[in-house]
């Protein structure tokens, strides 16, 4: 068991990926070791999160998690720690894995009752772990989840938060809020996206003691998505001049929205592009910028777009939509945010010339938040929010680009390749321009020589980790996030 280290990659597999190498290792391994094994990691971890509790309530439910469970009370109460079970199991129906750990917990003098204690200092989610997606919470474990929801105490959910969706994060209107999650055997994807970040609390893994039972299945299988880790520095040799890492053209700034351009442009050039043009959309507002005295600004006409990373869309408006059909046949590497967006959803001739981009090996990026990735895909942002995951692929595969689906736990998806999630970033970053800043590191990053799909996860990596070591005390605003984009740690 350990906790999880998300600085480094880890892999993510499906409930459907999970429910095979749980049968292999059932196959690998004497009847009942792998509910032993949930059982006793389970009832460590609960010692190591309230040590002193008084009293500890297991909330079991009718299957094989109600066994995990009961497994864990069952060494709970041999350590001594007063335990009480609420079980909504029936005898004769039950697995026989978790048969056997109802039967082990009675036999320890485990307290079982009707309804949970009237009070309590821990209390172990047991009732539907990765098997909500074939029962929903209802009647008493509805309202079970409302009480422990609403207590205050530690929660340990024992694999996942009950009401959570392992595949894609899905919260259920009755979901447990853990303040501490337990993934066995293998990683779900659900925990880092979506509502999953909110649910789990912090995350633990215990492999069950598999990895090397499960080494040639898990080589033979891929995992279903990585969870990104840190990506390495990049380092620049001391022969190096600013042609080395590329010029970025931030084109955007419709009337009223020149704010967003240069936020963008001044996110690429802290992010160490060599060169950072702008062109502006609004009838030219600014030909310098006496804050950023480095941005070259030009008219789009003017610039040679086969040598350049554009970054386009950033408060672009309408007047944006204009200029994508000479972009989307001329430029190299390109990164779509914002405005740009919008206007390739309503204009299936642009949607045509993005996807041909890929037959020119054109590098492209996507940078939807889900109401823009709605309207790329012409369903609801709840529907794409319902299987981030899903969506972010869709939108890769009919675009024929690289997808940075925004959000809790970005997605970041490109065709034929496994999807990554982002494990970075907080709230502070819902304020206006952090978008805008991203879509420069990107580009920057690109324009570097980093492929699109590495230059995507590291971005959005690093724009996380930023706000998640912004001082306290000071208020996250995008353009003290663009000043510091190039930086391991905040202002």
């Amino acid at each position: 068991m350990r906790l999880l280290n998300t600085s480094k990659p880890q892999a993510l597999y499906s409930v459907a990926s999970t429910r095979l190498l749980e049968q292999q290792a059932q196959r690998d391994l004497p009847f009942h070791t792998l509910m032993q094994r949930a059982g006793l990691a389970v009832a460590k971890l609960a010692l190591a999160v309230a040590p002193h509790a008084q009293l500890i309530w297991v909330a079991c439910g009718p299957g094989n998690n109600g066994g995990d469970g009961l497994e864990a009370a069952m060494h709970l109460k041999r350590w001594g720690k007063p335990v009480v079970v609420t079980w909504l199991g029936v005898t004769d129906l039950l697995p026989a894995d978790a048969a056997i750990s109802l039967q082990n917990a009675k036999n320890a003098g485990v307290v079982f009752a009707d309804e949970p204690p009237a009070f309590f200092d821990l209390v172990l989610d047991a009732l539907l772990g990765i098997g909500a997606r074939e029962c929903a919470p209802k009647s008493r474990m509805a309202s079970w989840i409302d009480l422990i929801n609403s207590a205050g105490a530690p929660v340990l959910a024992v694999a996942l938060p009950t009401g959570l969706q392992a595949d894609t994060g899905a919260a259920s209107p009755k979901c447990i809020k853990a303040t501490h999650t337990l993934s066995l055997l293998t990683l779900k994807p659900g925990l880092f996206t979506a509502q999953g970040r909110d649910a789990g609390g912090t995350i633990w893994h215990d492999d069950l003691g598999t990895l090397q039972t499960l080494t040639n299945t898990l080589a033979l299988r891929s995992p279903d998505a990585w969870l990104a880790g840190k990506p390495e520095p990049m380092k620049r040799a001391h022969d190096t001049h600013k042609g080395t890492f590329g010029d970025v053209a931030v084109i955007g700034a419709a009337s009223g929205m020149v704010g967003a351009a240069l936020l963008s442009a001044n996110a690429a050039l802290h992010s160490g592009a060599g060169r950072v043009f702008v062109s502006l959309l609004d009838g030219g507002s600014l030909t310098v910028d006496t804050t950023q005295p480095e941005f070259m600004f030009r008219p789009p006409e003017a610039l040679p777009l086969e040598d350049l990373t554009v970054v386009c869309g950033c408060g672009g408006g309408t007047a944006i939509a204009p200029q994508l059909p000479k972009l989307l046949a001329s430029s190299r590497p390109m990164v779509i945010d914002a405005d740009a967006l919008n206007s390739i959803a309503s204009d299936t001739a642009l949607q045509a010339m993005l996807a041909a981009r890929f037959s020119r090996s054109a590098s492209t990026i996507l940078t939807p938040h889900p109401l823009e990735a709605a309207r790329l895909l012409g369903c609801s942002s709840a529907q794409v929010q319902a299987d981030r995951l899903a969506s972010a692929q869709q939108i890769a595969q009919r675009y024929s680009c690289t997808v940075v689906l925004k959000g809790s736990g970005t997605v970041i998806a490109q065709p034929g390749k496994i999807p990554v999630i982002n494990p970075t970033g907080n709230a502070r970053l819902a304020t206006g321009g952090t978008g805008d800043v991203l879509a420069g590191m990107i580009g920057a990053y690109v324009a570097s020589g980093l492929s699109e799909f590495d230059a995507a996860w590291q971005a959005v990596y690093q724009h996380g980790t930023l706000a998640e070591h912004w001082p306290a005390s000071s208020t996250l605003s995008a353009s003290g996030l663009a000043r510091v984009s190039g930086t391991n740690h905040g202002p």
